[in-house]
């Protein structure tokens, strides 16, 4: 019996870890809520924006395109003259929960009561976008706060 018990636990584990979903690969929206675009503001000037899952990846993601972006119309720096964050925060707990109640009743009975929650998926999924509006430049990258090494972006921010 206690070995029915084991693999009954193992493939509730396995089916719990099938419904996990694994993280969005970098790439353009297309299709897809998640992912970059971009667009010409004036000549070296462009809006660029990352749709993610984190605001920590939308951040990363947006700064790595921005890179991109500079490299592709034949910069070598840009500069963030300004950024935004939109996005709700997520309304699902995405971390197991243990809960543990009791009761006493007349005539001396009691109850105690343990309950798991496992977080399955499922419902809303959280989207944050960070847009970034940049200038884009050539030649030795001057030093400031928000000017980035475009190549440098590149080669780190994974």
């Amino acid at each position: 019996m206690a070995t029915y018990t084991h693999l009954l636990a193992c493939g509730l584990l396995l089916g719990i870890a099938g419904c996990s979903s694994a993280p969005k690969a970098y790439g353009p929206a297309g299709d897809s809520s998640y992912g970059y675009d971009e667009q010409p503001i004036e000549q070296s000037r462009y809006r660029v924006s990352y749709t993610a899952e984190t605001e920590d990846a939308a951040r990363r993601y947006a700064l790595r395109r921005a890179a991109e972006v500079t490299q592709m119309n034949g910069g070598d720096w840009f500069q963030v003259v300004r950024d935004s964050t939109t996005g709700l925060p997520s309304a699902r707990n995405s971390s197991p929960s243990v809960s543990v109640g009791g009761s006493i009743g007349s005539g001396g009975r009691s109850g105690l009561g343990i309950g798991f929650g496992l977080p399955l998926g499922g419902g809303p999924q959280r989207t944050i976008t960070h847009s970034l509006e940049i200038l884009v430049g050539s030649g030795e990258t001057p030093s400031g706060v928000d000017v980035y090494d475009a190549a440098d972006i590149i080669m780190n921010v994974r």
